[in-house]
């Protein structure tokens, strides 16, 4: 999977997570009929409680995320959910590094992650037996590399 298709996934994985992930369905008319937009009516309404216990920026953040839902193809939802399935399936240690690896991309400058986006792009139009040639050589390099030690506090 591309750095870029995974990028994308372990997003939209979260974006299941935020949207589709909340489990209770009754929602008082009353209160959502004082929401000011259709999005955050129809979101309160499917999940109040869990609607109701969010800080104002956690709306935001799921409002932008369920419009970002609505607008994707079947085709894109079915990958999120596999990409959510996948993603939960992993080791409690496994989901942190994935995330703190999302973190890293997400302050990474737009001119550095265009380059990685074009680097991986060159890197998908190899060869097969390429491709595995340059992993293989990654992970030599790997093993050969320095490790970096916590400094001593003596």
């Amino acid at each position: 999977m591309s750095g870029r298709a995974f990028l994308t996934e372990l997003a939209s994985m979260l974006l299941v997570v935020i949207v589709v992930g909340v489990g209770a369905r009754l929602a008082s008319a009353q209160n959502v009929a004082n929401l000011p937009n259709a999005a955050e009516r129809a979101l309160a309404a499917k999940y109040p409680n869990e609607w109701a216990r969010l800080t104002s920026e956690q709306r935001e953040r799921v409002l932008a995320n369920y419009q970002q839902w609505q607008q994707m193809s079947p085709g894109e939802r079915y990958a999120a959910e596999h990409s959510y399935q996948q993603f939960r399936a992993l080791s409690p240690a496994d989901r942190q590094r994935v995330l703190a690896a999302l973190q890293q991309w997400r302050k990474l400058p737009d001119a550095q992650r265009n380059r990685l986006h074009e680097a991986y792009a060159r890197y998908k139009a190899l060869p097969l037996d390429q491709q595995q040639r340059l992993i293989r050589r990654y992970q030599r390099f790997q093993k050969s590399a320095p490790r970096k030690t916590p400094a001593s506090t003596e």
